[in-house]
């Protein structure tokens, strides 16, 4: 698979890195550092793009700015894209009545475009934009990429005796890497402390999706993006949390 990866900041630096060091050998990336700059209205996107773009699969927009997404429908077209993966990590950078406008564009043009808010919220058929939506699409090339990068999947391995994380194997990383960081010092865990150091973990890394509430969820994309991991880590250790049973003063069996 041909990847084009579109970065403005360390923020797609890291996605980019990741990628290259643990995706699939088959896949070809290439980069483009999108101006730092652009104007509020994008009237002639091939002044502010290079003549020409390397053959193109799927496109990776990390953009840090939301004019990026005016200029995605043209890159697309002189790339041949089939797909794009455009991250809403912060609204200011692709705001939703923008995200769903680029969606229509690149409808229109055959491309399928998803917009995962946030990134990490990413699967083989869905991705999530607000609490409690998410919006299925059909793309195998998108489906490809999602089954290596997007929405954290563990496989923790738990010692029945000590309660204790022994093994914790990465299905499918964050795109920035954060699960994969994770996993590494959840090994020695109790399971009554993992899904909580989970989210320590992700704090730590760390995170680099906005801090400031977004009304789609009133809550900041970083917790959200927290809470996907922490999830993920409860349901396996759950079975063999130790529950604590509380008897008011006075009373007997």
């Amino acid at each position: 698979m041909r990847i084009l990866a579109i970065i403005s900041g360390e923020y797609g630096r890291r996605h980019v890195n990741n990628l290259c060091e643990f995706g699939p050998p088959q896949w070809r990336f290439e980069e483009w550092q999108a101006p730092p700059v652009l104007p509020p209205v994008i009237d002639d996107p091939e002044d502010h793009l290079p003549d020409h773009f390397p053959a193109t699969d799927l496109i990776l927009s990390f953009a840090e700015h939301r004019g990026v997404a005016e200029l995605l429908p043209e890159i697309a077209r002189m790339s041949g894209a089939q797909a794009v993966i455009a991250a809403v990590d912060d609204e200011a950078w692709l705001p939703r009545g923008l995200a769903r406008q680029l969606r229509g564009w690149l409808k229109d043009m055959d491309v399928v475009c998803v917009t995962p808010k946030p990134l990490c919220t990413l699967t083989e058929n869905d991705y999530s934009v607000a609490r409690g939506s998410r919006i299925t699409y059909e793309h195998p090339l998108i489906s490809e990429f999602a089954r290596h990068f997007g929405q954290p999947e563990l496989n923790l391995t738990l010692d029945p005796i000590t309660r204790t994380i022994t093994a914790a194997e990465v299905v499918r990383d964050a795109v920035c890497g954060c699960a994969r960081f994770a996993a590494q010092s959840l090994v020695g865990a109790s399971a009554d402390e993992a899904e909580e150091k989970a989210g320590l973990l992700h704090h730590h890394f760390p995170c680099m999706a906005a801090m400031g509430i977004d009304d789609d969820y009133g809550d900041t994309l970083m917790h959200v993006s927290g809470n996907v991991l922490k999830v993920k880590v409860g349901e396996q250790v759950k079975p063999f949390k130790q529950v604590q049973v509380f008897r008011p003063d006075g009373r007997s069996e």
